[in-house]
């Protein structure tokens, strides 16, 4: 039996509350570190996952978490992570940053989607 985890997006208006949202519901413990390693490891099952990885992801209001992980909040994430990457990979950090601030390149929120879809084929829901 396919066990279903729904994400409320309503709640989902930074990358943090994403976190936050995502380990009360999918089941790892209520967290699973706070990065896309971290959750793809959750999404490959065990970790407070089935371990046979039967499952889905059911993200309601997920136009509400589109916006929210829009390119706005992904330069402040890239705001963040720029100030602590290792020095030779600031280049590449600061062109995605340029990016973003421009409205352009993927979201935060493309970026979990793809981590879900790679993870999890065929066990996302987009409500």
């Amino acid at each position: 039996m396919t066990v279903r985890y729904v994400v409320d997006g309503s709640r989902v208006r930074t990358l943090e509350d994403f976190w936050q949202v995502a380990g009360e519901s999918i089941g790892c413990g209520g967290y699973f570190g706070r990065n896309l390693d971290a959750f793809a490891d959750c999404l490959r099952g065990g970790f407070g996952t089935p371990d046979d990885g039967d499952f889905e992801i059911e993200w309601r209001d997920h136009e509400a978490s589109r916006r929210n992980l829009g390119h706005h909040e992904t330069a402040r994430q890239l705001e963040m992570w720029l100030a602590r990457c290792h020095p030779t990979n600031r280049d590449r950090m600061a062109a995605r940053l340029s990016e973003a601030r421009a409205g352009r390149g993927p979201t935060l929120f493309d970026q979990l989607v793809e981590t879900i879809e790679e993870e999890l084929p065929g066990g996302l829901r987009l409500r």
